[in-house]
């Protein structure tokens, strides 16, 4: 299907029509977890950005290479080239071996994200596989003279390398003004500059986690996995490269260095950065710990959390920001999006209990064509849902009695909805989004509490019919009475 897709392109800082290196296929990179602790929200986004990318291209026609990595050696503790590698800590903390850290926690990570329907990527390779590749990459920056050796470590020479080419075209920053803000940091004897980044780093005795090359025992630098896993699963060039916009400097801003070095050009075509979830206006991270595992979401326990949310809230809430804002946490947040969310799930299961009439008495717009136009827009999911809502002011129309759809336009809004609220949006169909199960409960449960109050009615037991009503209209259900029986839908 040839569609005129935009996004935003970080390095021009404007939309551009996206046109992929080769016809018909697309090479996507995006960088993965660290894997030293559980997953939380702030990972959750970058993997719901970028599997909704992820779908949209698939669903246009495209064969995607989505490439996912997994950082496991080379993440310090301090800064991207000094102090402990935070997986080796996280091992000699809990007396385990690095691997099974690694292992331990990615299990976790899959089982989390799984949850959320975040399909698996293509190829998910990890750091610590790709050791004899990142010492090749390291030899061919060495060749091209932008990287040298000081006591058994590998740095990259920014200064020079910025003479002939431009450090900080990604970000926007000046190198003059990061020479100026990093000079008094201490621990970088080794180096020329203070914003050279680490290649490859000599390991000390106490390392857990090194490997033989030809400058020492040691590790590759944090940003050099992803310049050398992209390069041999997609080439040296493809089209995509996408992270949270955190990563944007110093991470992706080497990614772009190292390769020019390297292959004499850069490798992406297309960044794409996430914005941030934020908790009280600052960043939700490790690093601040004020971060909240999607495991304690889904339990309901963290004391910020006044109920459990299921993987479907926390997708929807993410979907219900553009991917590009930021995006604050707060239980009221939540639960608002929990409600939308019921909402649109009552209006299919709504409409997929609809009868066609005749004819349409009511004008039903195209709003398949929206909701293409706005994932055209840099995947304006908002946009989407905000269509779908309208979708289901019809639909309740139509169960109400106060409109009647045609067989076309029923076939139509079925369509609609399978395609973008379940295959492109990625919503599980089911009450609390988790299980068809959960569906005939849910609906079970409602019909139940209507049939005792239908009973009291018949008794004449005013008092307990008009509790049942009042309750559920305050959980927000509207309950009609109609010559049928009782209709009820969320408000």
């Amino acid at each position: 299907m040839e569609r005129d897709l935009l996004i935003y392109n970080s390095l021009s800082r404007a939309k551009e029509r996206f046109t992929p290196l080769h016809p018909g296929h697309v090479g996507m990179y995006v960088c993965g977890p660290t894997v030293y602790g559980d997953a939380h929200l702030g990972h959750a986004r970058p993997a719901i950005t970028f599997d909704i990318l992820y779908r949209y291209l698939t669903h246009l026609g495209y064969k995607v290479r989505y490439v996912r990595n997994i950082t496991d050696v080379g993440h310090l503790e301090h800064d991207a080239d000094e102090g402990e590698d935070k997986i080796a800590k996280k091992a000699r903390l809990e007396q385990l071996e690095p691997m099974e850290v690694v292992q331990m926690y990615l299990n976790r990570y899959h089982r989390d994200v799984d949850a959320l329907n975040v399909l698996p990527p293509s190829i998910e390779p990890h750091a610590s596989g790709h050791i004899i590749e990142q010492i090749e990459y390291i030899k061919k920056i060495l060749e091209a003279g932008y990287a040298y050796e000081s006591c058994g470590s590998v740095y990259f020479d920014v200064e020079k390398y910025n003479k002939d080419h431009n450090y900080g075209k990604l970000s926007g920053r000046n190198i003059e003004d990061l020479i100026s803000s990093t000079r008094s940091l201490d621990g970088q004897q080794e180096k020329r500059n203070p914003l050279d980044f680490a290649l490859w780093k000599k390991a000390s005795p106490e390392h857990i986690m090194h490997w033989p090359s030809p400058w020492s025992e040691g590790f590759p630098g944090w940003h050099l996995e992803c310049s050398t896993m992209g390069t041999k699963y997609l080439g040296e060039t493809f089209d995509i490269h996408g992270g949270g916009l955190d990563l944007m400097f110093p991470h992706h801003e080497c990614e772009i260095a190292q390769s020019v070095a390297a292959q004499g050009h850069e490798a992406v075509r297309y960044w794409m950065h996430n914005n941030m979830i934020t908790i009280n206006g600052k960043k939700m991270g490790k690093s601040y710990g004020n971060f909240i595992t999607l495991e304690e979401f889904y339990q309901g326990s963290h004391p910020l959390l006044t109920q459990a949310y299921s993987p479907m809230v926390i997708r929807f809430f993410i979907l219900m920001a553009h991917y590009r804002s930021t995006v604050d946490f707060s239980n009221e947040a939540l639960q608002a999006a929990e409600k939308a969310l019921m909402k649109i799930l009552d209006g299919y299961r709504r409409l997929m209990n609809l009868k066609p009439a005749e004819k349409s008495s009511v004008e039903v717009p195209d709003f398949m064509e929206q909701c293409y136009q706005a994932m055209d827009d840099d995947l304006n999911t908002p946009q989407v849902i905000a269509t779908l809502f309208e979708a289901c002011r019809i639909i309740n129309q139509a169960t109400d009695g106060g409109a009647q759809l045609s067989a076309e336009d029923l076939e139509n809004l079925r369509l609609l909805f399978t395609t973008f609220l379940v295959d492109i949006l990625g919503i599980r169909v089911s009450a609390d989004a988790d299980s068809a199960d959960s569906m005939k409960a849910y609906e079970g449960a409602v019909d139940l509490l209507l049939e005792v109050r239908n009973n009291a009615k018949a008794a004449k037991d005013w008092a307990t019919s008009d509790l049942i009503r009042d309750q559920l209209k305050a959980l927000g259900f509207n309950i009609k009475d109609t010559k049928n029986g009782v209709e009820w839908h969320l408000d």
